[in-house]
């Protein structure tokens, strides 16, 4: 596994940061087609994802006096809880400054339903994270800060200060269990990857108002919704989906009602990924609707490191080893490596990462015998 913490001991040594902020298209615009390398041996390529995963992480570094919370959790999807934000001249991990009651713009919590406790006298709050739609600052989808400290592997038991509180990540989960119907957009992609990493996906709970309310109900709605106006080409609602039922399956749960209907859209989207994939190896800017390419390499970016990161969570081993999605995580490398000198968008520049993270942990692993 590519060893993140072994990357951050020279954090600061570079003085001249490349941060994620947007450029003009016409700095990442390359009018010829790139092809993907001839190259594309694992072992070639194993070494290649590792070179563009160290330079992200330790060239592409955010502060918290010029980025929001937006961007720079979005690092820490990718690179977990090792990702640091550089704040006042030192680097501390993301998790860790926010645990400890660091501030950063878009990072708004507040206290939210009192809690039932065996211990009256001593009240427990949840803690809610303030959704903003469509910020850049602030969380733009709701419960996305808690999928992405639940990436983190962050426990239940972790606490984090804010203000005068203190909450734990069990009041964290609490309170998006509470506030499901405040949830007006009925958008749960984020939701379902974090309830299921702290529960069951046969877990039911009551919301604030008294609905009942389970995962499966919050699976079959986010199937029901389809993928067309699905945030990123709908490849956030698949990986909701597919965490939730690979945790499913890991149970060894039935694969039934919403579970055998999203286990059929991830395969038919996984299908239409590999058909609709360019001669170069990058996936369709069109996503799952249609094939599409595109000479903006900021835009193959995002599109093309969402779809892998969807691909990376819901293929099989087998399915991993193909040459179709080798050639995908050679296309991207490629692309990581010719935008080195210039900023690029946070959210494309660390999905994609996440993809190639993930693809690589997989792909590669010890026990992964077609990997040789």
């Amino acid at each position: 596994m590519f060893d993140f913490s072994k990357r951050l001991a020279g954090l600061l040594v570079v003085l001249t940061l490349v941060s994620c902020r947007p450029v003009p298209p016409e700095l990442v615009t390359n009018p010829l087609p790139i092809s993907a390398s001839d190259d594309i041996a694992p072992e070639a390529l194993k070494q290649r994802i590792d070179r563009v995963l160290d330079f992200t992480l330790n060239h592409r570094h955010l502060n918290t006096q010029d980025h929001a919370a937006w961007q720079i959790l979005h690092g820490s999807l990718a690179f977990g809880r090792q990702f640091p934000v550089i704040h006042e001249g030192e680097a501390i991990s993301v998790v860790d400054y926010l645990a400890q009651g660091g501030k950063m713009n878009g990072w708004t919590i507040e206290r939210g339903n009192k809690i039932q406790t065996d211990d009256p006298a001593n009240p427990k709050f949840g803690m809610r994270a303030i959704t903003e739609p469509g910020t850049r600052a602030g969380q733009g989808h709701f419960d996305q800060w808690l999928a992405i400290l639940s990436q983190c592997d962050v426990p239940p038991e972790a606490t984090f200060v804010v203000g005068p509180d203190t909450f734990t990540m069990t009041n964290f989960v609490q309170q998006v269990q509470l506030d499901i119907s405040r949830n007006h957009l009925r958008e749960f992609s984020w939701t379902l990857i974090g309830l299921t990493k702290y529960f069951p996906t046969d877990h039911a709970w009551t919301d604030s108002t008294g609905k009942a309310w389970s995962i499966g109900d919050l699976a079959q709605i986010e199937i029901d919704q389809g993928l067309a106006n699905g945030a990123c080409g709908g490849t956030h609602r698949l990986i909701g989906l597919s965490m939730a039922l690979n945790r499913r399956k890991q149970a060894g749960l039935p694969i039934d009602g919403p579970w055998a209907e999203a286990e059929q859209l991830i395969q038919e989207s996984i299908e239409n990924a590999r058909k609709y994939q360019n001669p170069n190896g990058a996936l369709s800017v069109n996503y799952f609707a249609r094939p599409g390419s595109s000479p903006d390499l900021a835009e193959n970016l995002g599109t093309s490191g969402h779809t892998l990161e969807f691909l990376s969570i819901s293929l099989t081993d087998e399915q991993l080893q193909e040459e179709w999605v080798r050639r995908a995580a050679s296309y991207l490398c490629e692309v990581f490596e010719r935008t080195e000198e210039v900023s690029l968008e946070c959210g494309a520049l660390y999905h994609a990462a996440h993809g190639l993270a993930l693809y690589r942990e997989r792909a590669f692993s010890p026990g992964n015998e077609s990997a040789k």
